[in-house]
C-alpha cells in the first residue's frame, strides 16, 4: 500500500507528529487521525477498520496522557474511557491514568488487542505528551461530547460485529499462533525447568505474568521486591536450581539490591527479571524510567536489556546459563515495555543448556596436591559454599572417608558431610586449622570467616580447590591452586589412606571437651532465656532433615554454634554480605520447594522488622514456616561491642518484650509468648501442629554476650 501521510490534528507538538508519522510509516499502518467535529469520530473509526479488512495492515492506537484514540475512540475523560472498554468487555481503571501508572497504557494496549481480535492486525501504543482532543471546553460540555462519542461508537460497534465474523474468525486463528514478549520468557524459564516465579505485582511485569500463567509456572508475590529477590535466593541455595525474581520497573528493581548484592557473594544462581520504561519513549520521563543496568552491574554476573522483542529469548537463555556456570551468581535483564508486549510469530530455536558441574573436569596440576597429601601428618579440609554448588558432597565424603582426613564446613557446605559423621568437627576448628600441617581449602574464601587466611598455622602449607577463578585474588597465597570440577579433582586426590590416626583421635578429645564445656549453658535455667537454651530444647524438636534458617546477629550466631546440619541444604543464612531481613524470603522458597519438610526461621527481634510483613506473604499462600524470635529488646551485636569500645552505647535500644507474635496474629498466622525455659517446649509444639505460619517470641536476656572472635574487618 502507498503510504499517504494523514491529515494532522490540531494541539499536536511537532515533534511529537514526526515520532508517531515515523512509527507508522515504519510499520506500513494506516494512521487516521480524528479530527474535529465530534462527528467525524464514527467516521474514523470506519476507515480504520474498513483499511483493516481490506487487508491493508492494522489501524494505529494513538494515546495520550488522558486520552486514548482507540480504533475511532477520541476520549479525554478517563471514566468514559473505562466505560468504553467495559462496553467492550475490559477493565480499564481510570485513577490509573490521573497517577501516570503504567498499567493504564496496557489497559489501552488491551483495548486494541480485543480490536484486532475482531478484524484489526496489529495495535501497536505510542504515547504522546500532548493532547490531540478537541480543544478545552467546560467540563460539563466534554463530558456530553464524549458521551455522544461513545454511543456513537457503540451503534458502530454493533454494526462492525455483524460484518466481521469471517474477519474475527480469521484473526483470531492468527492470534493464537503469536507469542507476546512475556510468554516468550516464560518459554525460555519453563525450558530451562523453573517452576517458581518470585515477585511483587507490577504494571511493567503483566506481560510476563500473563505468559508464566499461560506456561504453568507459578507466580508467589511477596510484600516487598527485597523479598522476591530473597526468595529466588532461598530457591537457589535449597534446590541448586536458578532462582527467579521479577521486579517492576525503577524502585522494584532498586528494592532488590541487597538481594543482588548478597546472591554475588554467596555464589546463589539467580535471575532477575527487571521491568523496564518503553524504549520508545526512552528518555522523555516515563513513569519509573530509570536504566538499571549501570548499578545492577557491579553486582551481577551479566546485565543485559534486549534490543527487540526478538532478542529476548536469548537473553534469558544467557541469564540462566550465566547464573549456573562456574563460578555460579546472578544475572539480570530488564525488559522495555513496549518490546516485552510486541509479538512474535513463533518461538525463535535455542540449543540453550544449563550446564552440569558434575562433568567438570579435574583440574590441572593434581599431582602437586597429592605430593603435600602423601606427606602429612595432620592433614585437615576446610570445605565451603562452593563445593554445595558444585554437587561435590558425595566425592567429599568420599576422600575423607579413604584418606582419614579431619573436615570442617561453613556457609551452604554445613550437611555436606553429616554432623555425626566420625570425621566431621565444629567446635575444634581454632585447633585444627593452626596445628595442620596441610589444608584442604574446598569452595571457601579467606574472608574474614577464616581471619583473611590467618585462621591457618604460619607453616600450614594451603591447597585451594574452586570451581573457577574469581577477580578478588586470596588474601594469602596458596601453596597449591586447582581450578577445574571440584568433585573430579576431589576424587584425582584419592590415593589410599593417611597416617592420621592420632590426629584424628587428639581433634576429637578438643571437640568432646568444648561440648562438653556448654553444658551448662545448654542447661541454664534463667528467665528471660539464654540463648543456648533456647537452642537446646529447640533441637530436641526438630527433625533431624529440618531447614533451619538464619536471619540475626548474635541470635543467630549461636545458632550457628550449636545447631547440627545432616544433610546438603538444610542450613541458610545471609552469608558474608549479612544482610538481615533475608530470613523469610529463603523460609518462602524453603517451604514452597521441600513441602514436606520442617521449615524453621531463626529471627531476632531487630531482623524482624526488616521483613515482618512476610509473615502476611507466608499466611496467603499457606506456607507453614515456624518462626523462633530471640527477643533480647537490643541491637546485641552492636550494642555490647560499643559499650567494650567506648563505655557507652548509642543507637542500639529496641523496645523491650514487644509482643511480635501479636503482629503475626493479626497477619493470619500463630502466635505464641514465652517468657520462662519450661514455657517453649510446649509453646514449639503448639507451633509446629498449628497448620499456618506461626512465631515463637521468646524472650531472651540481653546481658548475654556472644563470645566473638572473629575479625570481622
Amino acid at each position: 500500500m502507498t503510504w499517504q501521510p494523514a491529515a494532522r490534528p490540531p494541539g499536536v507538538a511537532r515533534a511529537a507528529r514526526a515520532t508517531v508519522d515515523a512509527r507508522a510509516q515504519a510499520l506500513r499502518m494506516p494512521l487516521v487521525w480524528p479530527q474535529p467535529p465530534p462527528a467525524a469520530v464514527p467516521r474514523a473509526m470506519r476507515a480504520a477498520v474498513h483499511a483493516a479488512q481490506q487487508g491493508r495492515g492494522g489501524a494505529f492506537v494513538l494515546a495520550a496522557s488522558r486520552l486514548a484514540f482507540c480504533g475511532g475512540f477520541d476520549l479525554d475523560d478517563p471514566e468514559v474511557l473505562a466505560e468504553a472498554a467495559a462496553a467492550a468487555g475490559l477493565a480499564l481503571d481510570p485513577a490509573l491514568a490521573a497517577a501516570g501508572d503504567p498499567a493504564y497504557d496496557l489497559g489501552i494496549a488491551r483495548a486494541g488487542q480485543a480490536l484486532a481480535a475482531r478484524g484489526v492486525d496489529a495495535m501497536p501504543v505510542v504515547r504522546s505528551d500532548r493532547r490531540c482532543s478537541l480543544r478545552r471546553a467546560p467540563r460539563r460540555r466534554r463530558r456530553r461530547i464524549a458521551l455522544h462519542r461513545l454511543r456513537a461508537a457503540r451503534r458502530f460497534d454493533s454494526e462492525r460485529q455483524r460484518s466481521c465474523n469471517l474477519a474475527s474468525m480469521a484473526a483470531e486463528t492468527t492470534t493464537e499462533t503469536k507469542l507476546h514478549g512475556g510468554r516468550l520468557v516464560a518459554k525460555r524459564l519453563k525450558a530451562h525447568g523453573v517452576r517458581k516465579l518470585f515477585t511483587l505485582s507490577g504494571g511493567h511485569l503483566f506481560s510476563i505474568y500473563d505468559g508464566c500463567r499461560a506456561e504453568g509456572i507459578d507466580l508467589v508475590d511477596t510484600r516487598h521486591e527485597s523479598a522476591a529477590a530473597f526468595a529466588a535466593e532461598g530457591w537457589a541455595k535449597v534446590t541448586r536450581e536458578p532462582g527467579v525474581a521479577a521486579l517492576t520497573a525503577g524502585p522494584g528493581v532498586t528494592n532488590g539490591m541487597s538481594a543482588l548484592a548478597s546472591a554475588q557473594q554467596n555464589g546463589s544462581p539467580v535471575v532477575v527479571l527487571g521491568g523496564r520504561a518503553p524504549a520508545l519513549r526512552w528518555g522523555q520521563g516515563s513513569l519509573q524510567e530509570v536504566d538499571h543496568l549501570p548499578f545492577v552491574a557491579p553486582l551481577t554476573k551479566s546485565a543485559r536489556t534486549p534490543a527487540s522483542t526478538a532478542e529476548i529469548p536469548p537473553l534469558v537463555d544467557e541469564a540462566l546459563v550465566t547464573a549456573m556456570s562456574a563460578p555460579t551468581g546472578p544475572t539480570f535483564v530488564d525488559f522495555p515495555l513496549d518490546y516485552v508486549f510486541m509479538e512474535l510469530d513463533a518461538e525463535p530455536p535455542s540449543d540453550a543448556r544449563l550446564p552440569d558441574p558434575l562433568a567438570a573436569p579435574a583440574a590441572e596440576g593434581v599431582e602437586a596436591a597429592i605430593a603435600l597429601l602423601r606427606g602429612a601428618k595432620r592433614p585437615v579440609i576446610m570445605a565451603g559454599t562452593g563445593l554445595y554448588w558444585a554437587w561435590a558432597e558425595v566425592a567429599l565424603r568420599e576422600l575423607i572417608a579413604e584418606l582419614r582426613i579431619p573436615v570442617f564446613t561453613n556457609g551452604q557446605a554445613r550437611g555436606c558431610v553429616p554432623a555425626d559423621d566420625e570425621l566431621a568437627f565444629s567446635r575444634a576448628r581454632s585447633t585444627a586449622l593452626r596445628g595442620a600441617d596441610v589444608a584442604l581449602v574446598v569452595g571457601v574464601p579467606m574472608d574474614f570467616r577464616l581471619g583473611f587466611g590467618a585462621a591457618f598455622g604460619e607453616d600450614t602449607k594451603i591447597v585451594l580447590v574452586d570451581r573457577a577463578q574469581t577477580d578478588r585474588p586470596p588474601p594469602r597465597t596458596p601453596d597449591v591452586t586447582l581450578y577445574g570440577g571440584i568433585a573430579a579433582t576431589l576424587r584425582a586426590l584419592g590415593g589410599g589412606a593417611l597416617d592420621t590416626g592420632a590426629w584424628v583421635a587428639h581433634l576429637r578429645a578438643v571437640e568432646t571437651d568444648r561440648r562438653e564445656s556448654e553444658r551448662a549453658e545448654l542447661a541454664d535455667d534463667r528467665s528471660p532465656l539464654h540463648p543456648m537454651r533456647l537452642y537446646h530444647d529447640l533441637q530436641e524438636v526438630i527433625d533431624r532433615d529440618a531447614i533451619i534458617i538464619g536471619d540475626g546477629g548474635d541470635f543467630v550466631s549461636y545458632a550457628g554454634r550449636v545447631i547440627d546440619s545432616y544433610e546438603p541444604g538444610c542450613w541458610l543464612d545471609p552469608g558474608p554480605f549479612g544482610c538481615l531481613g533475608a530470613g523469610p524470603g529463603y523460609a518462602l522458597a524453603a517451604k514452597l520447594a521441600r513441602p514436606d519438610k520442617q521449615v524453621v526461621l531463626l529471627l531476632g527481634d531487630g531482623a524482624f522488622g526488616f521483613s515482618a510483613m512476610e509473615f502476611d506473604t507466608l499466611a496467603r499462600h499457606g506456607v507453614n514456616v515456624v518462626g523462633v524470635m530471640g527477643n533480647n529488646g537490643i541491637w546485641a551485636l552492636e550494642k555490647h561491642p560499643m559499650e567494650f569500645l567506648y563505655g557507652y552505647s548509642v543507637a542500639a535500644e529496641l523496645r523491650p518484650e514487644t509482643p511480635y507474635h501479636e503482629v503475626v496474629q493479626a497477619l493470619g498466622g500463630h502466635g505464641e509468648l514465652v517468657r520462662a525455659p519450661d514455657e517453649l517446649k510446649p509453646a514449639l509444639a503448639r507451633a509446629f501442629a498449628a497448620g499456618r505460619p506461626a512465631l515463637v517470641n521468646v524472650l531472651t536476656d540481653p546481658s548475654v554476650i556472644y563470645p566473638r572472635r572473629a575479625n570481622l574487618a
